[in-house]
């Protein structure tokens, strides 16, 4: 089952509020409307790891936390510096949340 970090990004958020809207409009059955979310959840990671090729370098000044759990890592780091080629922005507060990509792969639908 691929990872359903993505469904909190705006797109996702979107998504899931016009699935309800139509599931309020009972033009959609709570079943199909799943199996939409867990297409989005492995669409989204199918594409970011097959298309995304740019590569961001950061460094902070921080590291204020971090955790590893279920084959995930979250970072929570302060004054973050991210570059990427002639490109440079400075943050105060960053999340990362990292996922094993190998968890990430899914199964065929049994249908």
């Amino acid at each position: 089952m691929p990872y359903q970090l993505y469904r909190n990004t705006t797109l996702g958020n979107t998504l899931q509020e016009s699935l309800d809207e139509l599931l309020q409009m009972q033009m959609l059955t709570p079943a199909l409307a799943l199996r939409v979310l867990m297409q989005f959840d492995k669409a989204i990671n199918t594409g970011l790891a097959n298309r995304v090729k740019s590569k961001l370098h950061f460094r902070a000044e921080k590291l204020n936390t971090y955790r590893f759990c279920d084959n995930v890592w979250t970072f929570m780091l302060r004054d973050v510096e991210f570059r990427e080629h002639a490109e440079f922005s400075r943050v105060d507060r960053v999340k990362i949340v990292a996922c094993d990509a190998k968890n990430a792969i899914s199964r065929p639908d049994p249908e």
